[in-house]
C-alpha cells in the first residue's frame, strides 16, 4: 500500500490528521521537499518512501504505546540524503562509504541542520539500516522504523514490478506458454 496514493478511508483505525500534524513542519520544509527530486526504490521518490515509512512507524508505535511522535518524525527524516544514490555508490572506493552504510549519517547531519531532534529521533535516523549495518537501534522506536523501512522498500519494489511486468515482452511469451500448458491439461 502506497500511503500517498491510497484512498484515505483506509485510515479508519488511525487518526490520519494527527499523523499529518506530527510531520507538518517537516513535510512543508523546502529542503525536505527536495526529496521529491530523487527516485529511491524504483518509481517511488525518497519523499514518498519516507512518508510511507513514517505512516507505518506512526501506526505501529502508537498501537504499542511508544513515543510515536518522535518515531514518526524521525521516520520522515530517515533518508534525508538529497543525492541520487544509484550514481554516487558507483564512485565509492571504500566499503564504509557505500550508500547503505553512509546515508544514515548524512540524513542525520542534514536533519540536524533543519530541526532540533531529540534522542529517539536521532536514533531512528542513525540506526534504521540495521541489520545491514551492525549498529543496533537503542530504542524500541528505532527497531520499529527498521522493520517499517524494509517493509516499505519491499512493498514499493513489488508494486513497481507487478505494475510493470505485463509490459515486458518476456512476460507476454511466458503468459502465452503457460496458457498453452494449462489449456493442454484441461
Amino acid at each position: 500500500m502506497n500511503v500517498l496514493t491510497t484512498d484515505k478511508t483506509l485510515f479508519k483505525d488511525t487518526d490520519y490528521s494527527e499523523f499529518l500534524n506530527i510531520i507538518d513542519d517537516i513535510i512543508s520544509n523546502k529542503t525536505v521537499q527536495k526529496m521529491n527530486d530523487y527516485k529511491h526504490h524504483c518509481d517511488t521518490t525518497c519523499f514518498e518512501h519516507c512518508f510511507n515509512v513514517a505512516y507505518y512507524t506512526y501506526t505501529i508505535s502508537k498501537k504499542l504505546k511508544l513515543d510515536y511522535k518522535s518515531a514518526t518524525r524521525g521516520a520522515m527524516l530517515h533518508d534525508l540524503f538529497l543525492y541520487d544514490w544509484r550514481h554516487t555508490s558507483k564512485k565509492c572506493k571504500r566499503f564504509k562509504d557505500l550508500h547503505a552504510f553512509s546515508h544514515p549519517r548524512t540524513a542525520l547531519h542534514n536533519s540536524l541542520k533543519l530541526f532540533n531532534l531529540n534522542e529517539t529521533e536521532k536514533d531512528v535516523i542513525l540506526n534504521h539500516m540495521w541489520p545491514v549495518t551492525p549498529k543496533l537501534p537503542k530504542t524500541k522506536e528505532g527497531f520499529i522504523i527498521t522493520f517499517a523501512d524494509k517493509f516499505s522498500a519491499l512493498n514499493e519494489s513489488f508494486t513497481y514490478f507487478t505494475n510493470n511486468l505485463h509490459k515486458k515482452k518476456s512476460y507476454k511469451y511466458a503468459y502465452v506458454f503457460l496458457s498453452l500448458i494449462v489449456f493442454r491439461i484441461i
